[in-house]
């Protein structure tokens, strides 16, 4: 059986170490998503770039350890596989300092992506990976070649917001995630004069014609707005370690329980909780047992 015939989902973007004041953590929200999917089950593969280098080749060999798949990792040899520089705040959370140019801005297209992505259920790709005009032309490339469920991650990255950049890649979507400062910041950046969440929400769905639209909000919880539909849910109050790639597990947990079509609001606590549960943990990719989620789960 052929590789593209099993995969369910590839993520699009960056791949990445996570420079922590404690050493670094492999990341990138398209890796933490792509982690996640594949504890929940998921046939997962990467479209990302790194650089021929030591840190590059690290995370190859966690990714092949993983079983995400490599087959469309691109190496480069120019550019250096990407670091982020993080620090943690009193509050636990995560400030960035996002290097450029590297590797994954130079994502490069071709028939074996293309081929790839057309036959995925899932293709999830985030907006910091159109920061650049090589992965953010193959990006829309890959997009006009697929008939997958486009799951887009919005996250804005200060200075890599770019209306002009997200607006092509929002109207692709068939799901958008966002958080709140993002769902506020997308009336700016698109001149619209809504207030609150539903109908901020509401623009967003008449502006980009997207049916389902989700709305993260940490410890308070998540919306879920499908067409006219709305389900709420509520976080649980937990022990944080760091809230690196909690966003990101919410998405895999989401995108798994829409590939079984799961009930919106079990969905949607299954996304809080593996949310929560990773906030627990070191990281955006630690290490745990999916009996260890299991018994975390709010029932």
């Amino acid at each position: 059986m052929s590789t593209e015939s099993i995969t369910q989902a590839i993520c699009f973007g960056e791949v990445l170490w996570d420079m922590l004041p404690d050493g670094p953590q492999p990341g990138g929200a398209p890796l933490n998503v792509a982690y996640q999917l594949n504890k929940l089950g998921l046939k997962t593969q990467m479209i990302s770039r790194i650089g021929a280098d030591e840190k590059g080749m690290a995370l190859k060999s966690l990714l092949e350890k993983w079983a995400i798949g490599t087959q469309l990792l691109q190496i480069d040899p120019q550019h250096a596989t990407s670091e982020v520089i993080a620090s943690l705040t009193d509050a636990n959370e995560v400030k960035y300092e996002i290097l450029f140019p590297v590797a994954w801005d130079f994502i490069q297209s071709g028939t074996e992506p293309q081929s790839a992505v057309a036959a995925a259920k899932y293709f999830i790709y985030g907006s910091l990976a159109s920061r650049y005009q090589k992965s953010c032309g193959t990006l829309l490339d890959l997009l006009e070649h697929t008939e997958a469920i486009k799951v887009l991650d919005v996250n804005f990255r200060p200075p890599f917001v770019n209306a002009e950049a997200l607006e092509p890649l929002l109207l692709k979507a068939d799901i958008v995630k966002l958080n709140e400062a993002e769902l506020a910041q997308m009336q700016v950046l698109f001149q619209g004069v809504s207030t609150g969440e539903e109908a901020q929400v509401q623009f967003i769905q008449d502006r980009f014609q997207i049916a389902e639209v989700i709305i993260t909000k940490g410890a308070s919880g998540a919306s879920y707005y499908n067409n006219s539909q709305v389900f709420r849910g509520y976080g649980q109050e937990v022990k944080v370690e760091d809230t690196i790639g909690s966003g990101d597990a919410f998405l895999a947990a989401f995108v798994a329980g829409h590939h079984l079509g799961l009930p919106p609001e079990e969905m949607l606590s299954n996304a809080m909780d593996l949310g929560a549960f990773i906030a627990t943990k070191k990281g955006g990719c630690p290490y745990y047992e999916i009996a260890e989620y299991d018994q975390f789960k709010r029932k």
